[in-house]
């Protein structure tokens, strides 16, 4: 059975429930199985020798969730041909594609988390009440070990992009 956490999250105020760890900045970044469409899934090892900037959001077409992405956006050119900038989310695949195609977003890997969560359970941001992912972010080195991690407290709130950020030009 899968770890529940309670007390870390909330909603408007209103408690959730995490399912899987709570991972920290040394750990080994665990492997997951997500969707570029409905079809072709990827995974961790798709991005192999990349620094990698995981933007998780609930849902894309929420104000906050479309600010997030965006931002990513405009910084991933700055980033380097090394840096890989993933958002994952629970949206189907062709909502995705259809608010990237009217948001402009050209420079962010979008990954869909709908069919089994895996990406949610292994890294801890599976919100158990909504099946939907928590706000995080995660920077991965190219060794697939996790250099920093934000998991917000509330899932309304923005997280902390300059520190994101800086932690892939630390790894650069």
């Amino acid at each position: 059975m899968a770890v529940e956490r309670t007390g870390v999250a909330t909603l408007k105020g209103n408690p959730l429930t995490l399912v899987g760890p709570e991972l920290k900045a040394g750990d080994q970044a665990p492997d997951f199985t997500v969707n570029k469409s409905l079809v072709d899934s990827a995974s961790l090892k798709d991005f192999a020798g990349k620094i990698k900037l995981v933007s998780v959001v609930p849902s894309i077409d929420t104000g906050v969730c479309d600010a997030q992405t965006r931002r990513f956006n405009e910084e991933a050119s700055k980033l380097g041909d090394n840096v890989v900038v993933i958002t994952i989310s629970n949206d189907l695949p062709m909502a995705q594609g259809r608010w990237c195609g009217a948001a402009g977003i050209d420079k962010v890997t979008m990954l869909s988390d709908y069919k089994n969560v895996s990406f949610g359970d292994a890294y801890g941001v599976h919100i158990k009440e909504l099946r939907l992912l928590m706000r995080s972010i995660f920077v991965i080195d190219q060794n697939d070990k996790i250099a920093y991690v934000e998991y917000l407290s509330e899932m309304t709130e923005h997280p902390n992009y300059e520190a994101a950020l800086e932690a892939v030009r630390a790894l650069q």
